[in-house]
C-alpha cells in the first residue's frame, strides 16, 4: 500500500497514523521516524499522469489568452503596503519582495494609495479547506490568527465545514446549504468564499450546480486550489486516504469515499471542459510557486516526483493547475502548498522544526492583502 502521500491536497502526512498521534515519539525517537520515512519514500515511482484518451483537447497558455486578468501589480501594492505597515508585528515576518514571486510581464505599480483602515464595506468569509481537513481539525489549529486578523477589520471570518473524504459534488450541496442558510442579519454584506487546495473546485462545482447560490455569491478566490487537479492524485488509493479517519481525535468518515477521485487530472479538466462558471461572480486566484529553497524536507519527495512534469510545482500542484479561468490573477507565492494554509510551525514546532520546516509563512499579511483587493475590486463593479 502507498503511504507515501496523504492529506493530498491540503492535509496531513498519513504516515503519522502509523505513530498513532503520539507527539512524545516525535520528542523521543527522532532516528526512528526518520527510518520509516526513508522506507515510505523508497518505492518505485509509477506515471504521475498515465496514458489515456479520455480527456478533452487540452493548451497550454499564457494567463491573458485565457481571459485572465492581471492583478499582480495592485495585489504587490496592497501586500507590500501591508507587510511595512505591521509585517514586523505579526509572525513568520517575510519581505514583500521574498514572499512574493516576480514572473515576467508584471506591470509596474499603479500609484493608487492603500487604505490599510477598518473596512468601508465588511465582507462575509467563508473558507473551504482542502481534502482530510476535518479529520485532523483536532491536531491542527485552522482557526488561526488570520481569521482574528481579518476580524479587527470589521470582516466576519468563518470555516465552512465539508465532509473531509467526499467527492466535489457531495461537497458541492454542503456549501449550497451552508450558504442558504446563512442569518438574515448577514443579508447585507457581500459574501466571500475562498477555497484552498480541493477547498476551491468544491466551490466552483457549487457555484455552478446550484443557480440560487449566484445572487448571494459576489467573489470566490482560490489559493492554491487544484483547479486542473494533481498528478499526485494518480498515486494513492481512496482506501490509503481512507485512514485518515483513524487519526487520533478524528471526527470525520468516509463520506461518499469521492475524494481522490475528484482530485485527477482527468476528472477535474473534462469538468471544466463541460462547464463555465458563472459571470455573476468574481474569480480571484492565488498561486504557489516556490523555488527548492522554500520546500519543506517532509515535501521535497513529492515535489521531485512533480518535477518530473515540471519544477514550477507546490509538492502538490503544477502552478498553472491552480489559475480559475477568467480569474484575476492575483500573484505568484514563494510558499510550498502546506506554508500558505496549514500552521505546523505554530501548532507544532518541534515536528515544523525536523520536517516541515519551511512552513513559515506571513498568513496574516496574505489574508489582509487578498480581502483588501477583493474588496477594492468590488466597489468598482
Amino acid at each position: 500500500m502507498n503511504l507515501r502521500f496523504a492529506f493530498l491536497n491540503g492535509s496531513f502526512p498519513i504516515y503519522l497514523l502509523v505513530l498513532r498521534g503520539r507527539r512524545r515519539i516525535f520528542n523521543c525517537h527522532w532516528p526512528i521516524v526518520s527510518v520509516m520515512l526513508a522506507t515510505l519514500w523508497g518505492c518505485t515511482p509509477n506515471p504521475l499522469i498515465p496514458y489515456s484518451v479520455d480527456t478533452p483537447p487540452l493548451i497550454l497558455s499564457p494567463a491573458c489568452a485565457a481571459g485572465v486578468i492581471d492583478g499582480r501589480s495592485r495585489f504587490r501594492e496592497i501586500f507590500c503596503a501591508v507587510t511595512s505597515e505591521r509585517g514586523h508585528k505579526m509572525p513568520d515576518y517575510r519581505p514583500c519582495e521574498d514572499a512574493l514571486v516576480r514572473l515576467e510581464t508584471e506591470s509596474p505599480p499603479t500609484g493608487v494609495p492603500v487604505d490599510l483602515g477598518v473596512s468601508k464595506s465588511p465582507l462575509r468569509i467563508l473558507v473551504v479547506l482542502g481534502i482530510g481537513a476535518k479529520c485532523v481539525e483536532n491536531f491542527l489549529d485552522f482557526q488561526t490568527t488570520a481569521a482574528e486578523h481579518l476580524i479587527r477589520f470589521g470582516h466576519k471570518v468563518g470555516i465552512l465545514e465539508v465532509e473531509a473524504l467526499s467527492s466535489c459534488r457531495r461537497n458541492a450541496g454542503i456549501i449550497r446549504e451552508a450558504v442558504m442558510g446563512l442569518p438574515d442579519s448577514e443579508a447585507g454584506m457581500r459574501l466571500v468564499l475562498l477555497g484552498y487546495s480541493k477547498g476551491t473546485p468544491d466551490i466552483l462545482e457549487a457555484v455552478t450546480t446550484y443557480p440560487e447560490l449566484q445572487q448571494r455569491i459576489s467573489a470566490v478566490v482560490s489559493v492554491a486550489g487544484a483547479v486542473g487537479g494533481s498528478p499526485m492524485a494518480n498515486m494513492v488509493e481512496q482506501s490509503t486516504l481512507n485512514l485518515l479517519q483513524y487519526f487520533p481525535g478524528a471526527e470525520c468518515d468516509p463520506g461518499d469515499e469521492g475524494g481522490l477521485e475528484s482530485l485527477r487530472p482527468e476528472v477535474r479538466r473534462r469538468w471544466l471542459a463541460k462547464h463555465t462558471l458563472p459571470k455573476s461572480i468574481r474569480y480571484y486566484s492565488i498561486i504557489t510557486y516556490p523555488d527548492a529553497d522554500h520546500i519543506s524536507s517532509i515535501l521535497k519527495s513529492s515535489y521531485k516526483r512533480l518535477s518530473q512534469i515540471d519544477s514550477r510545482n507546490d509538492s502538490q500542484l503544477i502552478f498553472y493547475d491552480q489559475l480559475i479561468p477568467g480569474s484575476v490573477l492575483l500573484g505568484y507565492l514563494n510558499a510550498d502548498h502546506w506554508a500558505v494554509a496549514v500552521p505546523f510551525n505554530r501548532d507544532h514546532p518541534v515536528i515544523a522544526s525536523q520536517f516541515v520546516d519551511k512552513n513559515a509563512f506571513p498568513r496574516e499579511v496574505l489574508a489582509e492583502a487578498i480581502i483588501r483587493y477583493v474588496e477594492e475590486d468590488l466597489g468598482w463593479r
